[in-house]
């Protein structure tokens, strides 16, 4: 296969999209390329993250969660952020690129709402026109969320067709943003044509910055292995970003649905999928005989999706990352654990790397490690009790 335009990690990623879609974003790219060494944009960015988002977020130890896993574990609280997840982080950054670029208007997909919360947030902040595409079936099973958005101002446009879910809000999204191009996408996951898994891993890993050093603080080393749920991949990479050069094992926890072998599941990276051109991009996808995308299946809307960003493809291919699919009934389990032992209510994706902590952390012989707790479970609640 040819490469195209764009980023890539190894032969993952690249820019697959129509001409005028691709001359687009490679205005967007050289704008990236800039921002990242401006140290006003950078300093904006550090402003926001600290006065409004409400960063550093904490390194906490969970004694009691400890217990159960069987080994010394502790949590990066990225559901303490503004909006209640680490998709606010993204979310600011990028409208700040799309107010450097003269953008009015912000569009964004969404699946669990929490991406869609961060992005109606700053498009507030900043006075900006926002319309959220989000899949009707997800719209149904996250209510909470979808009335925080209209509260915020923005627009929520329904994917009626297919699952109804997070694969058909981005396709929606990327068919708006081809027709209306003085729109700003605001990508929310490390998916999609360059740059915007490079972009979204930028910003996102400030996660993995602050829990090296507040991890250091804590303990004057680092950590054995950490662990975090993947979707898409964003709260993922983030946190990975800062440790994929150490001595550190990486653990992915993927929504296994009703298991890898049950036809329901979301689990890309550790179920039977190939490489294939899917949203811009060439990475790994569950496709059926005919290298076509088939439904992804996970009880958790963040994570219900059949492809995967183009890094966490060459780090499945190269070892670096371990990846686990978790069930539904596994990530219900620590939903309920870690809310009766830590007075902690996670986001079902983030109770997936829970799940998985508690199932191979001390089988792999591991002594301390960080979960990353991506979201708070306000959304969630009722959902499974």
């Amino acid at each position: 296969m040819l490469k195209t335009s764009g980023i890539y990690y190894g032969e993952f990623g690249g820019r697959y999209v129509p001409d005028h879609l691709d001359k687009k974003l490679e205005i967007l790219e050289d704008v990236f390329k800039e921002i990242k060494n401006d140290p006003v944009f950078i300093s904006e960015y550090q402003y926001y993250l600290k006065n409004y988002v409400g960063r550093p977020s904490a390194l906490y130890y969970a004694k009691n969660l400890s217990k159960i896993i069987g080994v010394k574990t502790y949590l990066k609280r990225e559901d303490l952020n503004h909006t209640g997840a680490h998709k606010i982080n993204n979310a600011i950054g990028q409208i700040l690129i799309a107010k450097r670029m003269g953008k009015k208007e912000i569009i964004a997909e969404t699946g669990a709402g929490q991406h869609g919360v961060a992005t109606a947030t700053a498009a507030a902040l900043f006075n900006m026109k926002c319309k959220i595409f989000m899949g009707e079936e997800d719209i149904n099973r996250q209510k909470m969320n979808v009335e925080r958005m209209k509260i915020l101002g923005a627009e929520i446009i329904p994917a009626t067709n297919g699952t109804k879910t997070l694969k058909e809000a981005v396709d929606k999204a990327l068919e708006y943003y081809v027709d209306n191009p003085e729109s700003y996408y605001l990508l929310g996951s490390a998916v999609g044509p360059s740059p915007y898994p490079e972009m979204v891993k930028f910003f996102q890993s400030v996660i993995g910055q602050e829990a090296k050093k507040q991890f250091f603080d804590f303990e004057g080393e680092l950590p054995d292995g950490i662990f975090a749920c993947i979707g898409g991949g964003s709260n993922s990479i983030g946190i990975f970003n800062d440790f994929i050069k150490d001595e550190v094992k990486l653990y992915a926890a993927e929504g296994g649905g009703e298991g890898i072998n049950s036809g329901r599941t979301a689990a890309t990276l550790s179920s039977k999928s190939q490489p294939i051109i899917f949203q811009g991009s060439f990475s790994y996808c569950l496709t059926d005989q005919e290298s076509n995308p088939i439904e992804a299946y996970s009880i958790s809307a963040g994570l219900d999706y059949p492809g995967i960003g183009p890094e966490h493809a060459f780090f499945k291919e190269s070892n670096r990352i371990m990846y686990y699919p978790i069930n539904d009934d596994e990530a219900i389990e620590s939903f309920k654990i870690l809310s009766k032992e830590e007075g902690i209510i996670p986001a079902i994706e983030s109770a997936h790397a829970i799940a998985l902590a508690k199932k191979i952390a001390k089988v792999e012989g591991l002594k301390k490690i960080i979960v990353n707790l991506s979201g708070r479970g306000d959304k969630d609640v009722g959902r499974f009790l």
